[in-house]
């Protein structure tokens, strides 16, 4: 390899790593041996640190990390404390769905509607602000009950859970279908 396309290489692992890695590590990655990964990346942060960029190259118990300059921590900042809009996977739509047409529901339901434990999505989904306890059921262990947040009618414009679009039966009968064909698999 040459040494332009070895200092790319370790640039590429140290971003995409956004850890220490140490020489043995590196050596692995560029196939090659520890003592001239280590010749490399020590060059390599050399002339990083020397230009003006926003991140520099640490070195770390034999270890090296690229890591974000001081200086630029305020905008590193203003970035981070900017409102972040939830991004809802498949799972959490699905779960968020469950609980928005049953609740109040308790996790146990959710679990027996979708076939799958629930507790990371239905976290999430508190996390986001979308869901919340709503107290007790009357049940033996006291398991808490879910409903959605005055945050969950805004995001997805309805003005109430009355207000929710109807399933058509045609629509039930096919996720029906769509969960035996899982349950079979």
């Amino acid at each position: 390899m040459k040494t332009e396309e070895m200092y790319a290489a370790v640039e590429a692992v140290l971003f995409a790593t956004g850890r220490a890695v140490s020489a043995e590590e590196l050596g692995k990655a560029l196939e090659t041996d520890a003592a001239t990964a280590r010749r490399a990346v020590k060059m390599l942060a050399e002339s990083w640190n020397a230009e003006l960029h926003g991140t520099m190259i640490i070195e770390l118990d034999d270890a090296w990390q690229m890591c974000t300059r001081k200086e630029y921590y305020p905008q590193l900042i203003k970035l981070e404390l900017q409102p972040k809009k939830p991004k809802l996977t498949d799972v959490l739509l699905e779960t968020l769905s469950v609980i928005a047409y049953k609740q109040p529901v308790t996790k146990a339901e959710i679990e027996r509607i979708r076939g799958v434990n629930s507790d990371h999505a239905v976290n999430r989904l508190v996390e986001f602000d979308l869901v919340k306890e709503l107290g007790r059921a009357n049940l033996p262990g006291r398991p808490i009950l879910f409903g959605t947040t005055e945050e969950f009618l805004r995001q997805f414009g309805v003005t109430s859970k009355e207000t929710l679009p109807e399933i058509s039966p045609v629509q039930v009968e096919d996720f029906r279908a769509e969960a035996e064909e899982e349950v079979e698999i």
